[in-house]
C-alpha cells in the first residue's frame, strides 16, 4: 500500500526547503549591525523597515538576517538560491521574527521588565562558541567569534538583551497551562484509535490535453513558470594536485644529524624500569593498615575499597622518578620494593596515605646508537620530507601573490593542469547524472563557488602528502535554462500543469456524486478514463505517529484520514502536481485508554501546547498594544536588493 503512494507521488522536481526558524543567539548572528556599514540595498544602516512602539526594525538587521537564512538552508541544499527563497517569503518570515522580538522588548520596557549587564554578561559566558578550551569564556576566542560573523559587541549585547525580556514576558504566559482530566482521557482515547478508508488516484497525465501547446502558449507558459526550470550556480574549475613525488627529494639523514638527535634524546633511549599498579588512597595509616589486613585475609583490593565506599583505581605504567615526583619519594621506593602481584608497604604523601598494589614490571634495556640508527633516519627523513612540502607550499602561497597564472605555477612544479567540465556547489558533474568530482577536490569545493575568477589558489587536500593548485575560469550563475534548450521539458511540465487543473476538476465532480449517494466505481466508471484501482487504507494513528517520529514517508492520502470525519470524502493535490486524490473515511475505531499513565502523559503533552497557544496569542496582543508600522517601500527596496534588482548606486 505504502508503495503504491511512494511511486505516484514522486516529483521530477524536487520540494523547496522550508525557512528554518531562528533562534535566540542566531538571530543575534543574523541581524547584528556593525557601527559604520551600510546595506547594500542603498537605505542607510538605520534605515527603518518596521516602527514598533519607539523601536525601529533596520534594513540593515532585515537584509542580514535574510542572508543567513540563505546561508542556513545552503548547508542542506547547497543549490537553493536566493530567488527561490524569497519566493517563498523569506523577507516576511525574518521580519516577523525580527518584530516579535522588537515589540516584546518594546512591551517589556513600558512595563518596567528589562534585563541587567550582569545577567547579559552570564549568557554570554553559557555560549559554547565563546568558551576556550577550559571550557569558560574567554574574551579573545569571544572578540574572534565577533569578527568572524561581522558583529559588534553592542549589537550583540542587544540582541541577547531584548531575548531576555522576551523570555521574562513569554515564561508566565507559558509555564503550568493544563487542560482537564475529561479533556485528556478522550485525547488520549484518539491516540489509538484506527481509521480505514478509500483512495482514489487521479493522476495528471491521464487529463492532459490531446492538442499540443503553439509556440505562443509555451513560451507564455515557460515566463510565468521559470522558477520550475532554474539551473544552478555551476563553474569550470581547473586544477593540479601535487604530491610528494613532484617535491625535490631532501637529502638523506647524515650521520652527524642521527647522532645530534640521540644525543638530545638519550633519557628515552636509557634503562627502564617501570611498574603498572592499583591504587587506592585513605584518610589515615589505621585505615591503610585495616585494608592491608582484609586483602590478606583473601579480599581482593577493589572488593576493599567496593566495601567501603571507595574506588581502587588502576594506573598506568610509572618509574621511579615519576613516582617520586606525583606522590612522595616513600611511596616510589615502597612500589619498587614490593614483588609484582603484591602490596606494597602503606606511605603517605601529601594526598594521604597510599595502599599500592603492583600489578607489573616493564624493563627494558638501554638502547645504543647503532640499534636505533634505522628508527631516526627514518623519523628524521620523514621530518624532512613534512618540511619540503611545507617549503613548497608557501613558495607556490608566494607565486600567486606575486601575480602568477595557474599554468605557471603547475609547470614549476612539474603538475599537469586538468580542467573539469561544470560542477555544481554540491560537487556535480552538471548534466552528467553520476559524476562526480574527483575525491582529493572535495575539500576544495566551497572554497571553489566563494572565490573569484582567475585568482588561483592553494589548499592542502591530504594533510603533509598532497595538495591542489586551482582556479575558476567560468562562472554560470543561477537562472532558469533557454527555453530553446529545455523545449521538450517545459512541454511535459505544461502538460502536467493542464493535466493537474483537469484531474482537479474531475475529482471535484466525482466528489459531489459520492455525496449524492453514488458509489465508488459508479464515478470511476462515469469518469471517462482508465483510473488506478481503488486501494484500500487502514492505519491506527499510533502506527502513524511512530512512522512520523521515525521520519518515515507517511502517504499524504493516509494522513488525511486522520482530519476527516466518518462518511465525508475529500479532495486532496499530490506533489508537484502529479495528480489529485479522492479521499473517503469509511470507519473509525476508537482506542482503549487502559493506563492512567498514558492519561497523565497527554495532559502534560497538551498542556505544553495549550501554553504555547497562550503565548502566541499574548505575542499578538503585545504586537496590538505597542502599536507596529510596515514601511513598505524600505521592506520592497530590501526585497529588490537581495534579489538582486535594485537600482544600481
Amino acid at each position: 500500500m505504502l508503495h503504491f503512494f511512494r511511486s505516484f507521488l514522486k516529483s521530477k522536481v524536487g520540494a523547496i526547503i522550508g525557512l528554518l526558524v531562528l533562534g535566540v543567539i542566531a538571530l543575534a548572528f543574523a541581524s547584528g549591525d556593525i557601527a559604520g556599514f551600510n546595506t547594500s540595498s542603498g537605505l542607510g544602516a538605520d534605515a527603518s523597515v518596521a516602527k514598533v512602539g519607539d523601536e525601529d526594525v533596520t534594513a540593515e538587521a532585515l537584509e542580514q538576517g535574510t542572508k543567513r537564512a540563505l546561508e542556513r538552508v545552503q548547508q542542506q541544499n547547497p543549490n537553493l538560491t536566493m530567488k527561490v527563497l524569497l519566493e517563498q517569503g523569506a523577507v516576511e518570515q525574518v521580519l516577523g521574527d525580527l518584530i516579535d522580538r522588537a515589540a516584546l522588548f518594546a512591551f517589556g520596557k513600558s512595563n518596567g521588565i528589562e534585563a541587567s549587564d550582569r545577567l547579559v554578561d552570564s549568557e554570554l559566558a553559557q555560549i559554547p562558541a565563546f568558551q576556550g578550551v577550559d571550557g569558560k569564556f574567554d574574551q579573545n576566542v569571544f572578540r574572534q567569534a565577533l569578527a568572524q560573523q561581522r558583529i559588534s559587541e553592542q549589537a550583540l549585547r542587544g540582541d541577547i538583551r531584548e531575548s531576555l525580556v522576551a523570555r521574562q514576558l513569554m515564561a508566565p504566559a507559558q509555564v503550568g497551562s493544563a487542560i482537564s482530566q475529561y479533556a485528556a482521557t478522550r485525547y488520549a482515547a484518539l491516540l489509538d484509535e484506527s481509521r480505514s478508508g478509500t483512495v482514489i488516484a487521479l493522476p495528471s497525465l491521464l487529463f492532459t490535453p490531446e492538442k499540443q501547446p503553439g509556440d505562443a502558449e509555451l513560451a507564455a507558459f515557460y515566463k510565468a513558470n521559470s522558477n520550475q526550470f532554474i539551473r544552478p550556480e555551476r563553474r569550470t574549475i581547473r586544477y593540479a594536485t601535487v604530491g610528494e613525488d613532484a617535491i625535490k627529494a631532501p637529502a638523506a639523514p647524515t650521520e652527524a644529524e642521527i647522532a645530534a638527535r640521540y644525543q638530545a634524546n638519550k633519557a628515552a633511549y636509557g634503562a627502564a624500569d617501570n611498574r603498572k599498579i592499583t591504587q587506592l588512597i585513605v584518610p589515615t595509616e589505621a585505615a591503610a593498615k585495616a585494608v592491608v589486613a582484609e586483602v590478606q585475609g583473601g579480599k581482593s583490593l577493589e572488593v576493599a575499597a567496593r566495601e567501603k565506599g571507595l574506588t581502587a583505581a588502576p594506573l598506568e605504567f610509572f618509574g621511579r622518578e615519576q613516582l617520586s615526583t606525583q606522590f612522595s619519594p616513600a611511596v616510589a621506593q615502597a612500589v619498587f620494593a614490593a614483588p609484582i602481584g603484591k602490596l606494597a608497604a602503606p606511605q603517605k604523601s601529601v594526598l594521604g596515605w597510599h595502599v599500592i598494589r603492583v600489578d607489573q614490571e616493564q624493563k627494558t634495556p638501554a638502547r645504543t646508537l647503532a640499534e636505533v640508527r634505522g628508527e631516526l633516519s627514518e623519523q628524521i627523513a620523514l621530518e624532512k620530507r613534512r618540511s619540503a612540502f611545507t617549503d613548497a607550499f608557501s613558495r607556490i602561497e608566494q607565486q600567486f601573490a606575486d601575480g602568477a597564472n595557474l599554468n605557471e605555477v603547475a609547470k614549476s612544479v612539474g603538475a599537469q593542469v586538468q580542467t573539469l567540465p561544470p560542477v555544481t556547489a554540491d560537487g556535480n558533474i552538471y548534466l552528467q547524472p553520476g559524476k562526480t568530482v574527483p575525491d582529493q577536490l572535495r575539500p576544495v569545493l566551497e572554497t571553489a563557488f566563494k572565490m573569484d575568477q582567475e585568482q588561483p589558489q592553494v589548499a592542502e587536500v591530504e594533510r603533509g602528502k598532497t595538495f591542489a593548485i586551482f582556479d575558476i575560469t567560468d562562472i554560470a550563475p543561477s537562472a532558469p535554462a533557454p527555453l530553446a534548450q529545455i523545449k521538450d521539458d517545459v512541454k511535459l511540465a505544461w502538460a502536467i500543469d493542464a493535466g493537474s487543473k483537469a484531474a482537479k476538476a474531475a475529482a471535484i465532480r466525482m466528489q459531489a456524486e459520492i455525496r449524492k449517494g453514488r458509489t465508488v466505481e459508479q464515478v470511476i466508471a462515469a469518469s471517462g478514463k482508465k483510473l488506478p484501482a481503488p486501494q484500500q487504507v487502514s492505519m491506527s494513528r499510533a502506527t502513524l505517529a511512530a512512522a512520523i517520529n521515525a521520519r518515515r514517508e507517511v502517504p499524504p492520502p493516509v494522513s488525511l484520514l486522520f482530519h476527516m470525519s466518518k462518511g465525508t470524502v475529500k479532495v486532496q493535490s499530490a506533489a508537484g502536481e502529479r495528480g489529485w486524490f479522492l479521499v473517503l473515511l469509511k470507519d473509525i475505531v476508537p482506542g482503549k485508554v487502559e493506563s492512567s499513565d498514558l492519561v497523565k502523559n497527554t495532559r502534560n503533552e497538551l498542556g505544553d501546547q495549550v501554553g504555547q497557544a497562550y503565548a502566541d496569542a499574548f505575542g499578538k496582543a503585545v504586537r496590538k498594544d505597542v502599536g507596529v508600522k510596515r514601511n513598505a517601500a524600505a521592506i520592497k527596496a530590501v526585497r529588490d536588493q537581495l534579489a538582486g534588482s535594485a537600482a544600481a548606486n
